[in-house]
């Protein structure tokens, strides 16, 4: 399974609205309110939000991968959102985020969940995906900038 897999253009927003960490999850985790994978979308926002409160998702270098595990889904469900204004975040480099990685796995699939989320951060990390992913202007290709990176990746 590819990152590239897991997203479509409904699960992006080219611009986030929010400005703050819990806007901003709440906002990508509301594109699956109707999404027959999601079987209590109070309960996948509960599981997110409690992991958020361990330790902050916000990586550093500008990006954030908020996740959690909960059986109230059917299926890993991912979302993704950028802004070019600053999201105060408490980011492990007290820097804003500007790129938001949602991921939801289920509880029995952990050993999927960890791959994946290593699988994101390896692309973050990467300055000129970051950046592209920044300048993009639509859903369409954002995609197509996560298909392209992970074209030389193996499956997960």
């Amino acid at each position: 399974m590819k990152v590239s897999d897991l997203l479509n253009v409904n699960f992006i927003i080219s611009e986030l609205k929010g400005d703050e960490k819990e806007e901003t999850i709440n906002e990508l985790i509301d594109l699956f309110k109707n999404d027959n994978r999601v079987i209590d979308i109070e309960r996948v926002r509960t599981a997110v939000l409690e992991r958020e409160k361990i330790m902050s998702t916000g990586v550093g270098k500008g990006f954030a991968i908020p996740h959690g595990k909960t059986n109230a889904i059917n299926d890993i469900i991912a979302a993704f959102g950028k802004t070019k204004r600053p999201i105060e975040y408490q980011a492990l480099d007290n820097q804003p985020v500007h790129l938001v990685f949602l991921l939801v796995g289920k509880d029995n699939l952990v050993s999927t969940h960890i791959k994946l989320l290593s699988r994101i951060s390896r692309m973050m990390n990467k300055d000129e995906f970051r950046e592209k992913l920044i300048d993009a202007s639509s859903a369409d290709e954002i995609i197509n900038i996560f298909r392209k990176e992970e074209e030389n990746y193996f499956e997960v």
